[in-house]
């Protein structure tokens, strides 16, 4: 069995991680996925982002100063408005977009580049970004998250095309709730047990998707047995890959898609948008 490739936050390079520029060269690549985080900000909007505030290393403020880490820690997403977010610029700078963009934004820019560059559109990894000790602080709860999710995945179109991953338990049993049919990854950090991780929720999700240096032949085989796919991330050593790929994992997550497609022959599915 050939994985799947998802560009993680698109793929590395001279450009932001989970920007337009990132994704859209990340799909030229032929990857299957595009992985992406995303939060939520204070008008309720779905904004690609990985962390719920303005990281120090990776935004400038507004005015193009660089921000100290308590600067940035304190621009919570969740209190701003999109446009109070997109007043913050990218570093390095995205010709564009330079500013994090929204869900939407991602979808229909990638929707239009593979349409005229004739290259398959890519499905959606959407990670949530989640943690028990932001709720009410830089995220909503659980439920609402899900909710408001659930409802960007039916307006854009993405239902059938997409795939909601988290960390968080809380997240994943709300999402099940709101709509089973979306397919959902327990991801598992490296030095957790998968199996501890996947005991947590109270159905079996489409995937797991463990740090790779959690996988070996034991866990292949234990998902295979109860029917569950494997995600391995971030795989971006060749020799990683494949390891991965000769354990028969179901997806690469990497900052390299290309590197994943040339090693994993390049077989790109043709589009179904």
């Amino acid at each position: 069995m050939t994985p799947e490739v998802h560009g993680h936050r698109g793929c590395s390079g001279p450009f932001p991680a989970n920007s337009i520029k990132a994704f859209l060269e990340a799909a030229r690549t032929g990857c299957h996925w595009l992985e992406m985080d995303v939060v939520i900000t204070g008008d309720n909007a779905v904004l690609v982002s990985h962390e719920p505030w303005m990281d120090h290393t990776t935004c400038l403020g507004p005015g193009g100063n660089a921000l100290s880490e308590a600067e940035g820690r304190s621009a919570n997403i969740h209190r701003m408005t999109v446009e109070e977010v997109q007043r913050y610029r990218l570093i390095p700078r995205d010709a564009i977009a330079p500013w994090k963009p929204t869900l939407t934004e991602v979808h229909d820019h990638l929707l239009r580049e593979c349409a005229e560059k004739s290259v398959p559109m890519p499905r959606f990894n959407i990670e949530i970004k989640s943690d028990p000790a932001w709720y009410g602080l830089f995220q909503p709860p659980p439920a609402a998250f899900a909710q408001r999710i659930v409802q960007e995945i039916q307006v854009t179109g993405l239902r059938g095309h997409c795939l909601v991953q988290s960390f968080d338990p809380a997240i994943l049993e709300a999402m099940h709730l709101q709509d089973p049919s979306i397919p959902l990854a327990q991801l598992v950090d490296n030095g957790e047990d998968p199996r501890t991780a996947l005991a947590r929720l109270s159905f079996k999700p489409a995937y797991c998707s463990p740090a790779f240096q959690l996988v070996d032949a034991s866990l292949v085989e234990l998902l295979r047995a109860h029917g569950i796919g494997l995600l391995a991330w971030t795989v971006n050593r060749e020799d990683d890959m494949l390891r991965m790929i000769d354990l028969g994992v179901d997806g690469l997550i990497t900052d390299r898609p290309d590197a994943a497609m040339h090693l994993t022959g390049g077989q790109s599915p043709m589009s179904t948008y």
